[in-house]
């Protein structure tokens, strides 16, 4: 986990120096995507008896850095009912995310088809890419493995997936802040985990090893071509973006978290306990304003936080104070 937090950290040291150029940014993204990155089959070994699934596993009980790992009604359950909704959360979360991932490596595909010559863009955003596509692989290897028929996303978010990465060539801005909706979550839940220590199963945290090792150039992407991109708004497209933005964040970060109808009776959640941790009470609401504090300091930056953009935040529930740095464990924004 050292190696892989310090990456993290090694990445975003490097966008900070100053005097660095757009794309000079993007040479550095690039370069490091070729200096550190894995291979979904070369860098996990699958079948060693270490990383063997096994349904029975104490190693699947939800830690509590998990909103449903915490919760008293989950903590009161039989040890094998924690096992058995661990293994499946965890397997339907990874669904999730590989669904999203294959959005994301569509809508790149998708902007960089229009890109010039020599655009420094076009080889970071296929690097991206690249690494997407075998944290797909890595995604679907370890549900395959679990056992777990987990259905990912919800119906409306499959649906509609087809469309979203054609958001890329037609408005490109909202789409890179589409791209943090969906990785900051995922990020932010991972870090914590892994920060924790907790005894979780060696594959999962693997897996969790190397996508955020990955995901921490991905976002610094994200958030280097919105800082370029935003002094080229047209006001009228400020205007809308800054009230989609939230919007946007808020519904792609329930598709992640919250589990859907089928994954809420295949785990046979409550719908009192749903309601509950997604998101009524106090420490839930919490964590779901904590998903977002490097969010909220991005938009500050680019201009998308005003008067009525901050009352579409607040709505959604996702207001709060901003992150001092990219990264920021959450205790230290509060």
């Amino acid at each position: 986990m050292t190696s892989t937090i310090g990456h993290d950290q090694d990445t975003r040291d490097a966008l900070a120096a100053p005097f660095q150029t757009y794309e000079q940014r993007l040479k550095t993204l690039s370069e490091a995507s070729v200096e550190q990155h894995f291979d979904a089959f070369a860098d996990i070994d699958w079948d060693h008896p270490d990383f063997a699934i096994d349904p029975t596993d104490e190693r699947w009980i939800l830690p509590e850095a998990d909103v449903l790992g915490r919760h008293p009604w989950y903590q009161a359950l039989p040890q094998d009912e924690q096992i058995r909704i661990g293994l499946y959360r965890q397997a339907n979360i990874t669904k999730v995310g590989l669904q999203f991932e294959q959005i994301l490596i569509a809508g790149l595909m998708n902007y960089a088809f229009s890109l010039p010559n020599g655009s420094a863009e076009f080889r970071y955003s296929t690097h991206e890419a690249t690494e997407e596509c075998h944290h797909t692989q890595m995604f679907q290897e370890f549900v395959n493995r679990s056992g777990q028929d987990v259905g990912g996303g919800s119906g409306i978010f499959r649906a509609v997936s087809p469309i979203l990465p054609l958001a890329a060539r037609i408005m490109p801005f909202g789409f890179f802040f589409g791209v943090l909706a969906g990785e900051e979550p995922i990020d932010h839940v991972q870090k914590t985990i892994l920060r924790a220590g907790d005894d979780m199963h060696p594959l999962l945290q693997r897996i969790m090893q190397i996508h955020v090792a990955e995901e921490a150039r991905h976002i610094g992407f994200a958030h280097q071509y919105l800082q370029h991109k935003a002094p080229r708004l047209k006001r009228h497209e400020r205007a809308v973006l800054s009230v989609a933005v939230p919007l946007i964040m808020r519904w792609l970060c329930d598709e992640i978290v919250v589990p859907t109808k089928k994954a809420q009776r295949d785990m046979g959640l409550p719908k009192s306990v749903v309601k509950e941790l997604y998101w009524d009470n106090a420490e839930s609401r919490k964590f779901l304003r904590d998903l977002f504090g490097d969010v909220r300091m991005l938009a500050e930056e680019t201009g998308m936080m005003n008067k009525v953009s901050r009352r579409v935040w607040k709505l959604m529930k996702i207001d709060g104070p901003t992150s001092r740095f990219r990264s920021q464990p959450a205790s230290a924004a509060a």
